[in-house]
């Protein structure tokens, strides 16, 4: 039940600016581009956040649902 909900709030969020967590502790932001059941995401102009004032580029990158901790809008 919970995963339906999940999804809701990702379909929202298609477009738009998105925080990720991973497990090891990184960050990412970019553009929800699309995702799927196991919440596999498409960021598009994504960056690692480094801290406060850094972030590596990264372009268009995959990130697989089980390294995500928690996604949130920017």
């Amino acid at each position: 039940m919970s995963g339906d909900i999940s999804l809701k709030i990702l379909s929202k969020s298609l477009g738009n600016m998105v925080l990720v967590r991973l497990r090891n502790g990184k960050m990412l932001r970019g553009l929800l581009q699309g995702y799927d059941q196991h919440m596999n995401i498409v960021l598009d102009d994504a960056d690692e956040i480094v801290d406060e004032n850094n972030a590596n580029k990264l372009g268009t990158i995959v990130v697989r649902g089980d390294n995500i901790i928690m996604i949130s809008p920017s």
